[in-house]
């Protein structure tokens, strides 16, 4: 519920990013811009800057676990988002625990697997554990491109074969999938949506900045965020992409890798009920 201050409960459950550009520090900050009130537990440790992850550390099942009883008992929430879930240890117990304290609040599941430095970040075993037990629960699943061909096991190239791809990402359980197309060539970004109304795809005039990491977990969490605030997953897709490009054009240009977005930037709250 929607406390009377408007700030809708987000619960992340990911790792951290060290630079601040990604993982929790990114979804905290985008949750706050947006007019939530973000929490979490957190599930590795990162020492990660714009070039890259130099060394992880795994948080134990039990302790991840606990975070999440912790929080969800006491502060409770209104969306739940996912990030980094290494291993299937990890997502079986994450599983668990919203089944057990979290039943019937809306899921986003960012199928975090590797790093925008190439840094592998979900162990190869843990893929089907992930489709078994967290996308049948999920309100969307926001998968690029490399991590949609990895969960269908085959390649998608061109528009055409992104709608395609929602729509049988969706058949793996989710209500909605967000196929995000930054990883793909030319002057458009492509971003395809299926629900149960079908696929709608988004188009954007591509940005061209090194300062793109942390892209995923930024716009994840956005779309958390109109969820916990009653937004529908289409309204929710919107208004994140539109904060996500202004994060994008804002960017500092920090670091001598790829630079964070400016999770800063002004998006007017959610208004509606």
């Amino acid at each position: 519920m929607t406390d009377r201050f408007g700030n809708a409960r987000v619960f992340i459950v990911a790792g951290s990013d060290s630079g601040g550009g990604a993982g929790i520090q990114a979804d905290l900050k985008a949750v706050m811009a947006l007019g939530g009130y973000g929490a979490t537990a957190i599930t590795a440790l990162t020492a990660q800057n714009t070039r890259g992850v130099q060394d992880l550390h795994t948080v134990p099942p039990a302790f991840i676990r606990a975070q999440m009883a912790s929080v969800l008992d006491d502060i409770g929430a209104d969306c739940i988002k996912t990030g980094m879930l290494h291993d299937t240890a990890v997502i079986e117990a994450v599983a668990e625990e919203l089944e057990t304290r979290a039943p019937g609040v809306p899921l986003v599941v960012d199928p975090v697997m590797v790093a925008q430095s190439g840094d592998r970040l979900l162990a190869e075993p843990a893929v089907a554990g992930l489709s078994r037990v967290l996308l049948p629960r999920a309100a969307l699943l926001t998968p690029n491109l490399p991590e949609a061909e990895v969960l269908l096991g085959r390649e998608i190239a061109g528009a055409e074969a992104m709608a395609e791809a929602a729509a049988a990402l969706r058949e793996l359980g989710p209500d909605a999938v967000l196929l995000k197309g930054g990883h793909a060539e030319g002057a458009e970004v492509v971003d395809c949506l299926a629900t149960a109304e079908g696929v709608e795809c988004f188009r954007t005039p591509r940005i061209e900045t090194t300062s793109r990491h942390g892209t995923g977990c930024t716009l994840a969490s956005a779309i958390a965020a109109g969820r916990a605030q009653g937004q529908d997953s289409r309204a929710a897709v919107v208004r994140g992409r539109a904060y996500l490009l202004e994060a994008l054009r804002h960017a500092r240009g920090l670091g001598s890798g790829a630079g964070p977005v400016e999770h800063a930037c002004h998006v007017p709250p959610f208004q509606g009920s």
